[in-house]
C-alpha cells in the first residue's frame, strides 16, 4: 500500500531525484525519494548498535575520529572522480 503525500524540497534535492530519473536510475522522482526513504530507515539500527558497542568498549578516540574522517574524504574524493568521469562520458556520447 502506497500513501500519496506532498512535501517541500530544496531545488538542488529536486534536480539530484530528476536527473537520476533521467538517467535510469529510478523509474520516478517518487520512486527516487521512497528508495532514499528506505535507505535511511535501514541504516536506523546502526544506531543502536553504535550505542551498545560506545557502552561496551567506550567512544571512539580523537585519532579514530581523525581516521574515519580522512578515509570519508578518499572515499568521497574517489566517489566524486568516478562522477565526474561518467558524466564527461555521458556528455561526449550526446555530442
Amino acid at each position: 500500500m502506497t500513501t500519496r503525500i506532498t512535501v517541500s524540497l530544496a531545488d538542488h534535492l529536486v534536480a539530484h531525484a530528476k536527473r537520476a530519473v533521467e538517467e535510469g536510475e529510478a523509474a520516478s522522482v517518487s520512486d527516487f525519494v521512497a528508495r532514499a526513504m528506505q535507505e535511511k530507515a535501514a541504516r536506523e539500527p546502526l544506531g543502536d548498535f553504535f550505542e551498545e558497542f560506545d557502552k561496551e568498549f567506550g567512544p571512539p578516540s580523537v585519532e579514530d575520529k581523525a581516521w574515519a574522517r580522512a578515509e570519508l574524504a578518499r572515499a568521497d574524493a574517489e566517489m566524486a572522480a568516478k562522477e565526474a568521469a561518467r558524466d564527461a562520458a555521458k556528455a561526449a556520447r550526446r555530442q
